[in-house]
């Protein structure tokens, strides 16, 4: 496949997913642990920004900062399909050299690199919006053996992560050599972000984790537990929780999820006024919509 069309195709492909971004998904998390939806969407907005000046013979000291920050403004939508567009148009331009941060480099291998990088996030990508996940198998051939040889120096640099195994599929393969988890789930970051926010007591990163039409139901009082419904009055009862127990700890144990529906196996302990630690141990039933916990059904042993 001639470089170009494989750059072009990749770039396509990830136009494509970022128009099916709804925009109550801009916030979701990704496989890209330290970004959001809209931080993976603008880094490659700006990849495809900075392919235009890079393939005209532009230095990277000519552009200066122009190209830095948020790229997307209000339509997110609308700047990344611009950029991909003006991306695919120099991607064509007759220069032999382009003027990178580590040194002159190839054409050919910088348009190598972006497809690759387009490829990936655009799996990255589908993985967070729960689009479909599936590569085009040409490109993943293409780009698996321009990687085979580049792969322990991207891993030496510190520029992807260690090399997730177990997978016979040549597009997992491919992604797991990128240092990513085929199986990742939105669903199973969020139960695990949203576990850790609650030991920490921070009610806002908790609620940022659940729907606006959330529903809780609680351990007690017994034998039923009491229900609460919408995001208000499930931030108060927590927010009595965190504020009315002494050195709250809340410890996952075990965490389960399969499509829409979580399990998690909870320690939840507390100070004593005798200085001991009391603690319960219990079972969350969960129900997940859209990236985020729709119910949470509480349990406890007693």
């Amino acid at each position: 496949m001639h470089v170009v069309q494989l750059h072009n195709r990749t770039v396509d492909n990830f136009a494509l997913l970022v128009n099916q971004v709804r925009p109550d998904q801009w916030t979701a998390p990704t496989p890209c642990s330290d970004w959001n939806v809209r931080d993976l969407v603008n880094h490659v907005v700006g990849e495809e920004r900075w392919t235009v000046p890079l393939m005209e013979g532009k230095t990277i000291a000519e552009v200066g900062a122009a190209l830095d920050g948020d790229l997307l403004g209000d339509d997110p939508v609308s700047a990344a399909t611009a950029a991909a567009r003006a991306a695919q148009g120099a991607a064509d331009q007759p220069i032999e050299k382009v003027h990178l941060s580590y040194g002159d480099e190839d054409a050919s291998e910088y348009l190598r690199q972006l497809a690759a990088d387009h490829l990936v996030h655009g799996w990255d990508l589908a993985a967070a919006i729960g689009a479909d996940p599936r590569l085009d198998p040409d490109v993943v051939d293409e780009v698996a053996t321009w990687f085979a040889e580049r792969a322990e120096l991207y891993r030496s640099a510190g520029m992807v992560a260690a090399s997730v195994e177990g997978f016979t599929d040549p597009a997992d393969q491919l992604i797991g050599a990128f240092g990513r988890d085929p199986n990742w789930s939105t669903t199973d970051t969020v139960v695990t972000r949203f576990g850790a926010a609650f030991d920490r007591q921070d009610i806002e990163a908790v609620m940022a984790l659940v729907t606006d039409d959330c529903v809780f139901e609680s351990t007690s009082p017994a034998p039923d537990g009491e229900r609460f419904e919408g995001a208000a009055a499930v931030r108060a009862v927590w927010e009595k929780l965190f504020a009315n127990t002494d050195d709250p700890r809340f410890e996952t144990e075990e965490t389960f999820v399969q499509g829409d529906r979580g399990f998690v196996r909870w320690t939840y302990s507390w100070r004593e006024s005798s200085g001991e630690r009391g603690h319960v141990r219990g079972v969350d039933v969960l129900r997940l919509r859209d990236g985020k916990i729709a119910e949470k059904l509480s349990y406890v042993k007693g």
